[in-house]
């Protein structure tokens, strides 16, 4: 499975968590509620279901609503599909959810993984961000070390587009940092051994979730998932 793949499978069990969903809805919400699948086809949705399907993590139903029962006398138009997740879906989902391996840090599968920290334990939370903080802080170091090595040799716009892009992953790491001091908060607050019930957090969070080009998030090129 490439690295591609297994975020959008992670995300499609994500967002079946909440409800089933037609195949257009889970288009819909991948592309508005978690920025980084913006541009990706149903080409590349579909296959996915299907192989979700297969594993058994998702059943497919036939839709319930008029529009669907109307839909197959039309045209020859069959109705829509609906994806429910099952048990062994959810138990899966909860096991990459449980992950803090060093792909939980990457720029898309770290967006991802953030678009669901409502269901995330809060001590899987810390790690994933301090492993992201630290991976962003290695990536400054090498920018740094390379500029100070090829300034010299750099014309006035790639010395400011270097510079730019240093200035955004040092605004990501403020902001980790922030994320950081709040959990760390929280959980001062609540005490030890207490964990939060999980909730929903792709409706609350932003409707773009860092991810390279946005802010806050890196916008550099290195160590992008592909």
């Amino acid at each position: 499975m490439s690295r591609r793949s297994g975020i959008l499978e992670f995300a499609v069990l994500g967002l079946l968590r909440e409800s089933p969903m037609h195949g257009y809805e889970l288009r819909k919400r991948l592309n508005t509620s978690l920025g980084v699948f913006r541009a990706f086809s149903y080409g590349t949705l579909y296959p996915c279901l299907k192989t979700l399907v297969a594993n058994g993590w998702l059943i497919e139903e036939p839709g319930h609503t008029t529009e669907d029962a109307l839909a197959a006398p039309l045209a020859g138009r069959r109705a829509k599909i609906v994806y429910r997740l099952t048990a062994e879906g959810k138990e899966h989902f909860e096991e990459l959810l449980s992950q803090t391996g060093p792909d939980a840090y990457e720029d898309e599968h770290f967006a991802a993984r953030f678009a669901f920290f409502g269901q995330t334990s809060r001590d899987v939370r810390m790690r994933v961000l301090e492993g992201r903080r630290s991976r962003l802080e290695e990536r400054l170091e090498k920018m740094s070390a390379s500029l100070a090595r090829t300034r010299e040799r750099l014309d006035d716009y790639t010395l400011e587009l270097q510079r730019h892009g240093m200035e955004s992953v040092e605004r990501e790491v403020r902001w980790l940092n922030e994320l950081i001091e709040s959990e760390r908060a929280g959980r001062d607050q609540k005490g030890p051994g207490h964990e939060e019930p999980t909730r929903n957090t792709t409706e609350g969070a932003p409707g773009v979730l860092p991810r390279t080009g946005d802010t806050p998030g890196p916008d550099t090129p290195g160590d992008t998932a592909t």
